[in-house]
């Protein structure tokens, strides 16, 4: 069925299962007429042949009273009836019209007569062919004589009421035809309108496919077939977003490589015509043309573009560094593990410390267990101490807390201005101030990064003191195990 298309599915699932419902329909109300119609001729029948017997008892005993005996019975016509008077010996008496065929009697019908009770029917086949339905009923004249003991027999042909079933089973058979198309026009309108949505999303799917156009599709109605709708909208959004994030990763990156890289290729076609290994007539590898003197600077300015070169590199080590970390948009791949904040804190301190031995660090950390990434949180917290110390003055103090998941370091330097707040932990933001100093300008976004991918968030402010405060909030527990009630805490709103 798998190869099957969902709409023909739809359409047969509907088609049959309307024309099954119409079918045991059909079936139960011809079964419940056909039950009506030959209870009514039951009905009839014992009707007439209670009549008959009645007429049966009131003659013999007017013959009795006259002390005659009567050469047949009188009794009335009921139309195709043949009525047949006979006893517990199968003697039958005549009757003065019956001119019907010869109606056999059963053991069943002389057990009537026999016992003077009962009512027997059934249906035969007559020599001719002809169907009739009987009954027979007792006469019961005189019970305490055996001789008296009679019963009337009434033949009924069941021409008529085969007709009448057979008219109503053509009429059932016609209705559910009727109802077997209808079901199949249902079954494919239903295919059609309910598989509409469906239809749309495909062609959203093959559309984004073919042309790389993102935007969401229209959603109509709250049904399931909408929620996929909404959920393929949402995936489109992502999709987008994630593109986005591509192309102005790219740009920003090409953007702040471009200065460094222009810079070292300068330094390094000066080095190379200072240190240059060709010969004089400008072999490869030689920037100078023929004959031309190799230019001459001084140990210093030698030293110096060495430096710079090697300043520049390691600048691009670590832009190319952060731009790998930041370009991992999504969630760590990794499977968090039980993570102590406290613990990791304290490892970036130390580390940064012996980077920058020239500042204090005032530390103040409160355990705080989470899962989580070790390395992306250790590395967003090193982001936090490197911006504290690059920004901090020599014998400047940098200010650690740790306390209900709330991580905050702020310096001793100029701080951040009002306007640049809201724009600190953007990818390569950099305030005119900050364009001076060494760093790519990714570090803070990193930060955000992490925070956001462990379900946190990040904040910025001037210290008490006029330095930068910047703040990482990580949710979690204060003790490794949580508590009964749950633990954790609430992200501050502050």
């Amino acid at each position: 069925m798998s190869h099957v298309p969902l709409r023909t599915r739809i359409t047969a699932l509907v088609m049959i299962a309307v024309g099954v419902s119409v079918a045991l329909a059909s079936i139960a109300a011809l079964v419940t007429v056909r039950n009506q119609i030959l209870s009514q001729t039951d009905s009839t029948l014992v009707n007439h042949a209670t009549q008959a017997a009645q007429m049966v008892r009131n003659q013999e005993d007017l013959a009795e009273q006259v002390g005659q005996r009567l050469p047949y019975y009188d009794l009335p016509s009921y139309g195709d009836t043949t009525v047949v008077v006979f006893n517990a010996d199968d003697q039958s008496y005549r009757i003065n019209n019956s001119t019907g065929p010869k109606i056999p009697r059963t053991a069943a019908d002389l057990a009537v007569a026999a016992n003077n009770s009962g009512t027997s029917f059934r249906t035969i086949t007559l020599d001719n062919g002809i169907r009739v339905r009987t009954v027979t009923v007792p006469v019961a004249q005189n019970p305490e004589s055996p001789n008296d003991r009679k019963a009337v027999l009434l033949a009924q042909s069941t021409h008529d009421t085969q007709q009448t079933l057979g008219r109503l089973t053509l009429v059932s058979i016609l209705v559910g035809i009727a109802g077997i198309a209808v079901a199949g026009s249902a079954g494919i309108t239903v295919g059609r309108t309910g598989l509409r949505p469906v239809d749309r999303l495909t062609e959203a799917t093959e559309y984004v496919a073919r042309t790389g156009d993102l935007r969401p599709i229209e959603v109509q109605g709250t049904d399931e077939l909408a929620r996929l709708a909404t959920s393929f909208n949402a995936m489109l959004t992502a999709l987008a977003r994630s593109q986005d994030h591509q192309r102005r990763l790219i740009a920003d990156a090409g953007h702040e490589l471009r200065t460094p890289l222009t810079s070292m290729r300068t330094n390094i076609d000066l080095l190379a015509q200072v240190f240059g290994s060709g010969s004089e007539n400008g072999t490869p590898g030689s920037p100078q043309a023929p004959g031309s003197p190799r230019p001459q600077i001084s140990e210093a300015d030698r030293a110096e573009l060495i430096g710079d070169v090697r300043a520049q590199m390691e600048e691009l080590s670590l832009l190319v560094g952060d731009l790998v970390e930041l370009s991992r948009d999504a969630k760590p791949q990794a499977a968090p593990e039980p993570v102590n904040l406290g613990d990791i804190v304290r490892q970036a301190v130390d580390r940064v410390r012996r980077r920058a031995p020239y500042l204090k660090f005032d530390i103040q950390v409160e355990p705080w267990f989470l899962e989580g990434d070790p390395a992306t949180l250790e590395r967003a917290v090193t982001n936090l101490l490197d911006n504290a110390a690059k920004w901090s003055p020599e014998d400047g103090t940098v200010t650690v807390r740790l306390t209900d998941g709330l991580l905050q370091v702020s310096d001793e330097g100029p701080g951040i201005a009002d306007a640049d707040l809201p724009h600190v932990f953007e990818r390569f933001y950099r305030s005119p101030e900050a364009r001076t100093m060494p760093g790519s300008g990714l570090g803070l976004a990193i930060v955000r990064q992490a925070a956001e991918n462990h379900g946190g968030r990040v904040a910025a402010a001037r210290a008490p003191g006029g330095g930068a405060l910047l703040g990482l909030w990580l949710p979690g527990r204060p003790t490794e195990t949580p508590n009964s009630d749950g633990g954790g805490s609430a992200p501050p709103t502050a």
